[in-house]
């Protein structure tokens, strides 16, 4: 019966690390490529850590020996043309060691994609009445934009195209990747071509096969009656260009709303504050105010209302669902003549 504990020169109270780095030691003395290695002896350490290693395998074997179902056979058996280098393996566990090997082949094997464009933003200042009557706003912004001379494409196609040198044309170059699971082949698109298999003959001077430079892209920016203050308006692909026809970004517009000398925003309303002689409360009379719009409308104090509320108009607030909202600031006059004097002292009481 095969001794794993005796194979890797340790007791059978040794720790999962001390088994460890027995194995290791032992690993790199008897590598097959190695001066002096052995691959028989190589084998049956292998064996015996595949064993050992396992809190499961080394319980059955503890208690069956080395004819329990799962101990010997060749741990690699599913791999062929291996050899095996354990100089890079550190303090990495082979879950580690398959995520990266596999992780890079996936990498390698996905087509470069050309850089989209960024997207960007602005911020753009407007004043009240813009806001709830809305406009078109042209505005010109400093960027990456798609390259005139070669229509963004970078090159010339009608100059026609060469051979990839470095793929031969295939688009793809094979490698071989040597790791401590033995060597991988791999199939990674050629950076040369992008994939392509071929090279333009005539790369355009402008953009440097870009696609794009620096220059002014015009936008009309549409703000919508009753937009609010710091809403963002998304223009889709009016960002920076993208790279030899890539996406463009996107254009981020942070709407601003500068503050305004009689009105004031309260979600879909406006509210604004109306200064009135108290004689024109008394006498009844009718108070004219102007909407935002410039329409001209008329408040009606009723008798007996409280001058500290707010008086209504329907409709001319910020949006088509909100009103303006008139408060009334009554001013009393400097001087009051006797005869006014003793008409409020007599009606005192009825005030």
């Amino acid at each position: 019966m095969k001794d794993y504990y005796e194979t890797l020169g340790v007791s059978k109270n040794a720790s999962d690390e001390e088994i460890k780095k027995a194995y290791r030691r032992l690993a790199h003395q008897y590598h097959p490529d190695k001066p002096g290695g052995d691959e028989s002896r190589f084998k049956e350490i292998n064996e015996a850590y595949q064993v050992l290693s396992n809190k499961s395998k080394r319980a059955q074997y503890d208690r069956f020996g080395s004819s329990f179902e799962g101990a010997g056979g060749n741990p690699f058996g599913g791999f062929t043309n291996v050899n095996f280098d354990f100089n890079d393996i550190g303090g990495m566990g082979f879950g580690d060691i398959f995520g990266s090997i596999f992780s890079d082949m996936a990498q390698a094997t996905a087509r470069p994609r050309d850089q989209r464009g960024s997207d960007m933003e602005l911020r753009m200042e407007i004043s009240l009445e813009e806001a709830v009557s809305g406009k078109k706003a042209p505005v010109s912004v400093r960027t990456r934009i798609s390259c005139d001379k070669c229509a963004g494409k970078g090159h010339f196609p009608e100059k026609g195209f060469t051979k990839c040198s470095k793929c031969g044309g295939k688009g793809e170059i094979r490698e071989t990747r040597r790791t401590i699971l033995g060597s991988f082949s791999q199939v990674s698109v050629c950076g040369e071509c992008r994939g392509s298999g071929e090279i333009p003959k005539s790369v355009c001077s402008n953009c440097k096969g870009t696609g794009r430079i620096i220059g002014d892209r015009k936008i009309d920016i549409d703000i919508v009656p009753g937009v609010r203050e710091g809403q963002i308006i998304k223009i889709k692909e009016m960002g920076e260009t993208g790279e030899r026809g890539a996406t463009s970004g996107d254009l981020f517009v942070v709407v601003h709303i500068r503050e305004h000398s009689v009105f004031e925003r309260r979600g879909d309303d406006l509210l604004m504050v109306k200064k009135v002689p108290i004689s024109d409360i008394v006498l009844g009379k009718k108070i004219k105010v102007k909407t935002i719009k410039g329409e001209e409308k008329e408040i009606e104090v009723p008798p007996g209302a409280s001058l500290r509320g707010e008086f209504r108009i329907k409709g001319g607030g910020a949006t088509s669902r909100g009103d303006l909202v008139v408060l009334l600031d009554v001013s009393s006059p400097k001087k009051i003549d006797k005869e006014t004097k003793k008409i409020l002292e007599d009606k005192g009481s009825e005030w």
